[in-house]
């Protein structure tokens, strides 16, 4: 007996692994050697692996495909339609498959509704990426960014606020140090 839900018109590979009081909803299928969490959630739509990796507590909008390469730690958000690329120069009649980049999604990152994350990178802990942008480029952990390309704009909290030059968290009273262009909780 499954200790996770699936929907009936998705499609689950033998060799691919649910935690415990995952939820995968309508039209997803999660190709071989592919692992999700405990407790994540994964909307319509939703196109997994082979070979990706989504931990625990994640949320996954409707119309993503998470491409071989990917790994996503523990309480990401994918926002709808966001889109992973895995080839950084694709051409439909030369077969890369060996050249995948790998692109990792901290814990605890947001990434919004049509947002593009280019392969290759890495996105930050707790950093949130603004919807519709390009991300050409490695993400700050704390950053937020914006745009096409993307650029960094300010920083937020752990709880996702945005932080103003005082860098305390409105919403839990957390602070903040800036280092070198970098953030840290204090």
């Amino acid at each position: 007996m499954n200790n996770y839900y699936i929907h009936p018109s998705s499609i689950l590979s033998k060799d691919s692994k649910v935690g415990k009081g995952s939820k995968i909803w309508q039209f997803c299928h999660i190709f071989g050697k592919s692992t999700i969490g405990n407790n994540s959630i994964l909307g319509q739509n939703i196109m997994v692996g082979p070979n990706v990796s989504v931990g625990s507590n994640c949320k996954i909008q409707n119309n993503v495909s998470l491409y071989n390469g990917l790994k996503i730690e523990n309480n990401v958000f994918c926002g709808p339609s966001c889109v992973f690329t895995n080839v950084k120069t694709p051409r439909a009649f030369i077969n890369r498959s060996n050249e995948f980049s790998e692109t990792i999604v901290r814990e605890g990152a947001s990434i919004g509704a049509n947002a593009t994350i280019v392969c290759g990178l890495v996105i930050g802990e707790y950093s949130m990426i603004a919807a519709g942008a390009v991300v050409t480029k490695s993400v700050r952990p704390f950053s937020i960014v914006m745009g096409v390309p993307a650029k960094h704009m300010g920083w937020v909290s752990k709880a996702g606020e945005r932080l103003d030059k005082n860098l305390i968290c409105k919403r839990t009273g957390q602070r903040y140090k800036e280092t070198d262009g970098n953030l840290y909780e204090i």
